[in-house]
């Protein structure tokens, strides 16, 4: 090597291992929480107004967010910890936030809908909802957890062999355990052709009507009542 080369070497050396360093800070790093803005909402909802212990918790997807539960259950302390768009990792990551800090007695979960549209199977859909009930179960071992199923769409129709899978797992998981229920939504929810009823729906054939809604309410209150 001559001396010019030992003096290229030298002046490009710091250069690359700079680049380098900031390659590996960047791998390292962990990825931006999309969620992050609704949770701060939460965390500062809870801290005007903190909810009493032994309440209901409702959480998930966007079936869970425009849910009007003050309207659905009058009388009973329900709170909305609904985040739009969400899958059932989401809830497990931010379950500290969602669901522990209000030690409720009772917690109403909607997800799997999102999941399964972006890709996961009805598998890891499972093993997902173990993990957020596992996360629960270990700091508050009497709170109940009722899963409300997947529900059948028009929009997501054609996952409805995934979804009806998925379904038929928790039912199944939710089986071996007292403090496990499972709100079967499917069958109410279709009409005589064996499809989801449009009336249930909003325009976007996704999300739920007010009639929906009101047949949602009627499924879910038998979990809800002390």
């Amino acid at each position: 090597m001559t001396r010019r080369d030992v003096l290229a070497l030298a002046l490009t050396l710091p250069a690359a291992l700079s680049a380098h360093r900031v390659g590996l800070l960047a791998q390292a790093a962990p990825p931006a929480d999309p969620w992050a803005a609704e949770i701060a909402k939460f965390a500062t909802a809870d801290a005007a107004t903190p909810a009493a212990p032994g309440g209901i918790v409702f959480t998930g997807s966007s079936s869970i967010r425009l849910w009007d539960l003050a309207a659905s259950f009058p009388g009973l302390p329900v709170i909305n910890r609904g985040f739009g768009g969400t899958q059932i990792t989401d809830a497990v990551r931010h379950v500290e936030r969602l669901v522990l800090r209000h030690r409720p007695r009772t917690v109403i979960f909607y997800a799997g809908d999102n999941d399964l549209s972006a890709g996961r199977s009805p598998q890891q859909v499972l093993d997902d909802y173990r993990a957020f009930v596992d996360r629960i179960r270990t700091a508050l071992p009497e709170t109940r957890i009722a899963y409300i199923a997947i529900k059948p769409s028009l929009a997501r129709w054609a996952l409805v062999a995934k979804v009806r899978e998925a379904n038929a797992l928790i039912r199944t998981f939710s089986d071996t355990d007292d403090r496990l229920g499972f709100v079967d939504v499917d069958g109410p929810m279709l009409g005589w052709d064996g499809k989801p009823r449009p009336d249930l729906f909003v325009t976007d054939g996704l999300h739920l009507s007010p009639k929906g809604y009101a047949l949602w309410t009627t499924l879910v209150r038998p979990f809800v009542e002390p």
